[in-house]
């Protein structure tokens, strides 16, 4: 499978969240932001268990994936990733985010995701502390750190979940991207990178906006204060 990589670390990405974007026209929503320089997109994949809502799964990907060339960082919010990594593969993820809660081998299951072609990230929750990924984040291209608890778009900043970047950092060196994603707006961007971040998921500060284009500058501008 031809994948599109992620953009080197150490470079600051915005990765707007379609979970925010208007589903009847994702296509043109995409295109919005890549228009203007966005390299990678957001995908929040939910089943109704692990997270108390339900997004879509990997025949929407596939959908995204015929209208857009952005690398797709396909998120599992889900039980078993185990069980749906591959059809996600398959049906264009480029990225794959598991959470360190749902899986009882991480370093097995990095394996397994990069037989698959796609580059791997593990994700922990607001509760959940730097150590339970200590030993697999190394192994990893991306760690998550969830800045909300998932489950939902629009809630506020938990700036004591972001501040475990620090840690991160300390953890994993430069060659590792840390991505935040939850509350993220020019107001708080700043201080996610302040803590190690250097990828920072946005969804209503970018599509709960009419101007895609303003809203990704004024994020791009507060990383730059």
């Amino acid at each position: 499978m031809n994948k599109h990589r992620l953009p080197k670390a150490g470079t600051f990405q915005i990765v707007p969240s379609v979970l925010s974007a208007d589903f009847a026209n994702l296509a043109s929503e995409i295109a919005q932001v890549t228009a203007v320089g966005i390299e990678v997109v957001h995908l929040d994949v939910m089943d109704g268990h692990f997270v108390p809502n339900l997004t879509f799964g990997p025949p929407v990907v596939a959908s995204i994936r015929k209208c857009t060339d952005a690398v797709l960082d396909t998120h599992l919010m889900i039980t078993h990733p185990e069980t749906y990594a591959e059809r996600f593969a398959e049906a264009g993820s480029d990225h794959i985010t598991f959470h360190i809660e749902t899986v009882s081998d991480p370093k097995a299951f990095v394996k397994t995701l990069r037989g698959l072609g796609v580059s791997v990230g593990v994700t922990l929750n607001p509760a959940t502390p730097v150590e339970a990924v200590k030993e697999v984040a190394p192994l990893c291209d991306m760690v998550l750190v969830m800045t909300v608890n998932p489950g939902f778009g629009g809630q506020s900043f938990m700036d004591q979940a972001a501040r475990k970047c620090i840690r991160l950092r300390q953890l994993v060196g430069p060659e590792v991207r840390i991505e935040v994603d939850g509350g993220i707006d020019p107001t708080t961007i700043g201080t996610a990178k302040r803590y190690g971040a250097d990828t920072f998921v946005a969804g209503n500060a970018i599509f709960g906006t009419s101007d895609r284009a303003a809203a990704i500058a004024a994020l791009r501008g507060a990383i730059e204060k």
